[in-house]
């Protein structure tokens, strides 16, 4: 017996009580699986497509026929001595401003996470500096180190000093270059550092605490390995901002890149074509550290929940 008020249903029917509406009855004896699944239709894209594909298509035919872009002097120079040259130096300046500044972020980043007031305030202090002065003063002022200081000393603080050296010979264009970079480079890596350090929970460096674990093992064992993931992607970016970067160190006259193919355009005239010729080393060379950036991510996603 029905507990219920509703009137028994008939399964021959497939209605409740055989006197339910017409569209009731219609969906009971449907068979859906002989109904037609139509897709979604979306005009406007197939139009936001085609138009893009025109732009495109225009883009690419102005760069082969246009004889403004001079591919034959592009061809020339792209490999010439002179530009090999002065991609090496781009890379020099890259690698040592990107280990010099990620030494000294590192730093500074465990500074502001110290438990000393001191420490946190300089630390600080040093990263709002740096992020507030453009690099283009911060390398100048560097290259003009020996107008403020004839001449350095060792020895006793505010004592006397035991050997001096000038000033004027100590620091050259290129090391000017690469300790404006580093130091600048710095404060950017020392928040992306602390930022990656925070993202690791607490509760396991209070585990590892309780097992005993040294502080220096937690950071190298547990902290750093979990942080790579946090930091990686924002160093990766930072590391290419500071390769394109390097160009602005030719206010200094130092033959990089950029540089040395202002020179050349100066003497031939050809502007457009060294222009591209520069790009085109800016853009494989970036490509390949974005690969390697891909790769060195995926070692240290090893084992997280994607």
């Amino acid at each position: 017996m029905s507990l219920t008020s509703d009137p028994p249903i008939d399964p021959a029917a497939g209605t409740s009580g055989g006197d339910g509406p017409p569209a009731e009855k219609a969906a009971a004896g449907t068979d859906y699986g002989e109904l037609t699944v139509v897709p979604a239709r979306h005009p406007w894209r197939w139009v936001a497509v085609a138009v893009t594909a025109v732009l495109l298509a225009q883009f690419i035919h102005g760069l082969v026929t246009n004889p403004g872009w001079e591919w034959d002097v592009f061809a020339q120079f792209f490999a010439a001595p002179v530009i090999l040259k002065a991609v090496w130096l781009t890379l020099q300046l890259t690698f040592y401003g990107t280990a010099l500044g990620f030494a000294l972020g590192i730093v500074l980043a465990f500074m502001r996470l110290s438990a000393s007031p001191f420490l946190r305030t300089v630390a600080y202090g040093y990263i709002w500096a740096f992020r507030s002065i453009p690099l283009i003063v911060q390398l100048l002022f560097w290259f003009n180190l020996a107008y403020l200081y004839k001449e350095l000393q060792f020895g006793i603080p505010f004592g006397p000093g035991f050997y001096t050296f000038d000033t004027m010979n100590l620091v050259g264009a290129v090391s000017a270059a690469v300790l404006g970079l580093a130091l600048h480079q710095a404060a950017y890596a020392a928040e992306i550092v602390r930022g990656g350090v925070l993202a690791v929970g607490g509760g396991q460096l209070e585990a590892a605490a309780a097992l005993g674990i040294p502080k220096l093992r937690q950071l190298r064992r547990i902290v750093l390995p979990q942080a790579m993931r946090s930091i990686l992607p924002n160093a990766a970016n930072e590391i290419i901002s500071l390769f394109k970067g390097t160009s602005i160190v030719s206010v200094m006259a130092i033959g990089e890149l950029f540089y040395q193919v202002q020179v050349v355009y100066g003497r031939s005239g050809r502007v457009v074509p060294l222009l591209m010729v520069a790009t085109a080393w800016y853009i494989l060379l970036t490509s390949a550290l974005s690969v390697i950036q891909f790769y060195v991510e995926r070692h240290y996603s090893k084992g997280a929940a994607r």
